[in-house]
C-alpha cells in the first residue's frame, strides 16, 4: 500500500495503470483507496468546471453578438455553435450535470462579462448585472440575440 502511495506521488500515470490493473484483477484490498477517492472527486470537479468553462465562452460570444451587431463575424458564430454542441454533448454524456446548469451559468457570467467587455471595449455599465440568457436560449441553435436588452 505504501508503494502505491509513493507511486501516486512520483509517477501519476504509472499509478493510474497500476490501479486499473488491480481493479481488473479483483485485488481491491491493494488499491490506494484514499488517493483513488481523491482522484474521483477531482474528476467530478473537472466535469463541472468543463461545463462552466464552455458556458463562459458561449455567454461571452452571445454578449458580443448581442452588443456589437456591426462587428458580428463567422468566427463568433462558429464559437457559439461549437460551444452549444459541446455543452449538449457534456449534458448527454453526464445527465446528472443538468441540475447544475443554471448555477453553472451564474458562475460563468462574471468571467464571460469580463471577456466581453475586454474584447469589445464597451463599458461594463452597458451590460446586465445578471446573465440575460435563459438555459433554453443558451442551448437553442435558433436563438441569436438581436437588440441589446436594457441593463439591469
Amino acid at each position: 500500500m505504501e508503494a502505491e502511495r509513493d507511486l501516486y506521488q512520483q509517477d501519476y500515470y504509472a499509478w493510474i495503470t497500476s490501479q486499473i490493473a488491480l481493479l481488473r484483477q479483483g485485488r481491491s484490498q491493494e488499491i490506494d483507496v484514499a488517493a483513488l477517492a481523491e482522484e474521483l472527486e477531482a474528476m467530478g470537479r473537472r466535469e463541472r468546471n468543463e461545463l462552466v468553462n464552455r458556458l463562459i465562452i458561449l455567454i461571452a460570444h452571445l454578449l458580443k453578438w448581442h452588443y456589437q451587431p456591426a462587428h458580428r463575424t463567422s468566427s463568433w458564430r462558429g464559437s457559439i455553435v461549437e460551444q452549444r454542441v459541446q455543452i449538449r454533448r457534456e449534458l448527454r454524456l453526464s445527465p446528472s450535470l443538468k441540475p447544475f446548469f443554471v448555477e453553472a451559468m451564474q458562475l460563468a457570467y462574471p468571467d464571460a462579462l469580463h471577456i466581453a467587455t475586454t474584447e469589445t471595449g464597451l463599458p461594463l455599465s452597458l451590460f446586465p448585472k445578471r446573465c440575460p440568457y435563459s438555459q433554453t436560449q443558451a442551448l437553442d441553435d435558433d436563438y441569436w440575440p438581436n437588440a441589446p436588452p436594457t441593463a439591469a
